[in-house]
């Protein structure tokens, strides 16, 4: 609000002086000739609505008085209120003091009442307790004496005695009974004054900022009252009174520092100067600036007021003749006070203080109210959503309720293993199944990686590569894309055929010319079986995990808002010793499988491993034909077409690449076969090089190679035969005992391990029922919280109909 909206100062009259008189029983402050109903009925739902204390969650519009301590500010609340308050030694104000003031017809009174926030350790309640402290008072001369016993019943919650204690008792008995009290309390006073003559008003006395502490003090009293202002302070819809005092210089009053930081701009902060008559002669220039508005500027501007000394007070002074002083005091001529301007004369005295202060908190709440409502109804929908959220609170037949989750936990878990997805969004978790997937891909590859590649060709002759078998398109040309031929290369170097040869030769034992040992082709197969122990294993063991994982958050998802844990800790145990037994059987029938292919090579899919023997045959020995009808060719060797087609072991038509070369050329580069050196040199050599290829195509040496291209193609054909059976079979293995096997007789182990079905069933589960304490004491706050909106919500409602 700008100063320029401000209304005017009402000068009081010597009719109205005469009307107010000298009888103390006269009502204080401004008359209400210039406040309307509406104020005061707007003053009215503020304090009902702090009343219910939800400006705990709730920013209310409030005056908040604050000051270093000694900086006048009781002598402000006591022209304000029209009140005395205690001014004995150690009754300063040790917790908040609220004051609701509110002009009526009737006699004055005054309702002294304890609003209990915190428990006896300072923690919040979380619901407000609002307690009336003694009968209604009509006698003003009694409000210091209540307000001195209110605040030590504040500062001692500990003591076990109720309010008629610290009503009734004399001084020096609650001296002798009481133990430690409190430095200062967040409990708060309220004073409710009403009268023919008071001013409509409500403001919060807050406890005065402490510089240093006095011996046998405690440090953290400086910043206990601290925390307390800026609690306060910190709200946008508080109003800041900051008293400072004239007599102490301005840079060392630590409220303006709060204020400014607070309120950086002034937009709601009201300056108030107290003991002008205070100020060293001669040295008022360097407060009267702030009056004008040329220092430390504010929106609401600086006031000045002149408060009863101590003398004065002693003499019971109307609140007349107080601010007829007052008045007296700012008009003394001469005077620098005398000398301000017209248009800044009503920044001074307390009356135009308080037509202030209830103009700008009556705007302050008329344009606050539309946005309190607004905000109670979206604190009530939030804090009942976040109750719904909640566990629910614990039932009163807990087996039954641990039952059901059970039920539901194993139907859930049987969902899972038969392939459920958990849903359908880009970010929707996966199932279980679609876990395991990729897994068995990679187990899928990895064996495939193991196939042996046969090199049909001396050791010498390692230049080259034979091209991709057509008869296999369709089959593995996958691998070739995603990393196949890399892993293949490390996994199983090429195997040559005089290294063949060699093995059959150290093998033979009595077999007849035309046979070969048959440990030959077993030692191949078992060489390669043997390579898939750690594929298989591997599988197991990533499968495992993923299951592990997976049952442990279904264990969460189902479990974890129940009690306070130990449900969900128990099931957790159980639940993985069961994953473990399926495991373990995994792992007993995978190693079976694998026994079975080590030990003996055997297959009834007699066709499907002849087609595939008889194809790779033929692939190494038309690589060998080409190659030794090339032998002495340039570098680059052209080969005839071979078919466009071929026809599969299924009967089905493909297209037939190229025996040699990329699969789009029938072009390969071989390095030719050179002579020995000795051979170069004569003419005899180049004939015995020419007798020599003679001898390797005799037909002893085709025989014996022809035998080691059996060896080859019939062991690559097996391997044809047995990995296709082993990448099905160990997946499978593995899901019926380690996924699928989860399912079974679950639900009864969870029954025989958790022991709710025997004679101490009821017990056990009334112990798992057990509500999680941070759950509870959450329960209670959300609880407490709604209670305190809804209790402001019907106030306000109840104000507007």
């Amino acid at each position: 609000m700008s100063r320029s909206s401000s209304v005017q100062s009402m000068s009081m009259s010597e009719e109205s002086s005469n009307d107010v008189g000298d009888n103390e029983s006269s009502g204080v402050g401004l008359s209400a000739s210039s406040l309307n109903y509406e104020m005061r009925r707007k003053l009215d739902i503020m304090k009902k609505l702090h009343n219910t204390g939800v400006q705990v969650d709730i920013d209310l519009p409030q005056i908040a008085v604050i000051g270093n301590q000694s900086a006048g500010k009781s002598s402000l609340i006591e022209a304000v209120s029209g009140i005395t308050l205690p001014r004995a030694s150690g009754t300063c104000t040790r917790c908040p003091t609220e004051c609701h003031l509110t002009r009526t017809d009737a006699p004055w009174q005054c309702i002294v009442s304890l609003r209990i926030t915190t428990d006896s350790n300072g923690k919040p309640l979380g619901q407000v307790r609002n307690e009336q402290f003694g009968d209604i008072i009509y006698d003003k001369s009694q409000v210091e004496d209540r307000i001195r016993r209110a605040q030590r019943a504040i500062l001692n919650p500990q003591q076990s005695l109720d309010l008629q204690f610290f009503l009734n008792e004399r001084e020096d008995d609650i001296n002798t009974k009481l133990t430690k009290q409190l430095a200062f309390s967040l409990n708060c006073i309220t004073l409710s004054i009403s009268g023919p003559d008071v001013a409509d008003l409500s403001f919060c006395d807050l406890p005065g900022l402490i510089a240093s502490v006095a011996r046998g003090g405690e440090d953290s009293s400086i910043a206990l009252v601290e925390k307390m202002v800026v609690s306060y302070i910190k709200k946008p819809s508080c109003i800041i009174l900051l008293t400072v005092a004239c007599e102490t210089d301005f840079e060392n009053q630590g409220a303006h520092r709060l204020a400014k930081q607070y309120d950086p701009e002034g937009k709601r902060t009201v300056g108030v100067l107290t003991k002008p008559d205070r100020i060293p002669q001669g040295e008022e220039s360097s407060w009267i600036p702030f009056i004008r508005d040329e220092r430390e500027p504010l929106e609401n501007n600086w006031f000045c007021v002149k408060l009863l000394s101590s003398f004065q007070l002693n003499m019971k002074l109307s609140w007349a003749q107080s601010r007829q002083l007052e008045e007296d005091f700012f008009s003394k001529k001469p005077g620098p006070w005398s000398e301000i301007e017209e248009p800044y004369r009503k920044y001074l005295g307390t009356e135009n203080l308080v037509e202030r202060l209830s103009t700008v908190l009556s705007d302050l709440i008329s344009s606050r109210m539309p946005e309190i409502q607004d905000e109670l109804e979206k604190s009530i929908a939030s804090t009942r959503e976040l109750l719904s959220r909640l566990a629910p609170p614990p039932s009163t037949d807990p087996r039954s309720e641990i039952l059901t989750l059970l039920h539901m936990f194993v139907q859930d878990v049987s969902q899972s293993v038969k392939g459920v997805s958990e849903g359908f969004g880009l970010g929707a978790p996966s199932g279980l199944i679609q876990s395991i997937t990729p897994e068995q891909e990679n187990f899928k590859r990895a064996i495939r990686a193991t196939a042996p590649e046969f090199w049909p060709f001396e050791t010498r002759v390692l230049n080259g590569k034979l091209p991709p078998a057509d008869f296999l398109h369709g089959e593995e040309q996958e691998d070739t894309r995603e990393g196949f031929a890399s892993s293949k290369a490390v996994a199983s170097p090429k195997i040559c055929l005089d290294e063949v040869n060699e093995r059959i030769k150290k093998a033979r034992t009595r077999e007849l010319p035309d046979h070969m040992p048959p440990i030959v082709v077993r030692t191949y197969i078992q060489n390669i079986v043997k390579q898939w122990d750690a594929p298989s294993d591997a599988l197991v063991k990533s499968t495992y995990n993923i299951v592990s994982a997976h049952l442990k958050q279904m264990v969460r998802d189902h479990f974890h808002q129940f009690g306070q844990g130990k449900l969900e800790q128990q099931i957790r145990g159980i639940v993985q010793a069961h994953i473990n037994a399926c495991h373990a059987k995994a792992e007993q029938h995978v190693k079976y499988q694998r026994k079975l292919e080590q030990k003996w090579p055997f297959t009834m899919n007699t066709h499907y491993y002849r087609d595939y023997k008889a194809k790779f045959l033929a692939q190494y020995k038309s690589a060998r034909e080409e190659h030794a009808k090339n032998a002495k060719a340039p570098l680059k060797i052209t080969f005839p077409q071979p078919p466009s087609t071929n026809t599969t072991a299924f009967g089905t038509t493909i297209p037939r690449p190229n025996v040699f070369g990329d699969g789009t050329s029938n072009t390969i580069s071989f390095k030719p076969i050179e002579p020995a050196e000795s051979s170069k040199s004569t003419p005899v050599a180049e004939a015995n090089h020419e007798a020599q290829t003679k001898t390797t195509s005799s037909s002893e040496a085709d025989d014996r190679n022809a035998a080691a291209l059996e060896i080859m193609a019939a062991v690559r054909a097996y391997f044809q035969v047995a990995y296709k059976r082993f990448i099905d079979y160990v997946p499978l293995t593995i899901d019926a005992e380690l996924v699928d096997g989860l399912a079974q007789d679950l639900l009864p182990t969870l029954y025989s391990q958790l022991g709710i079905n025997g004679p101490k069933g009821d017990a056990i589960c009334k112990d798992f029922a057990q509500e999680n304490r941070k759950t509870a004491t959450r329960r209670v706050e959300l609880t407490k919280k709604l209670e305190r909106l809804m209790a402001g919500h019907n106030e306000l409602f109840a104000a507007f109909v």
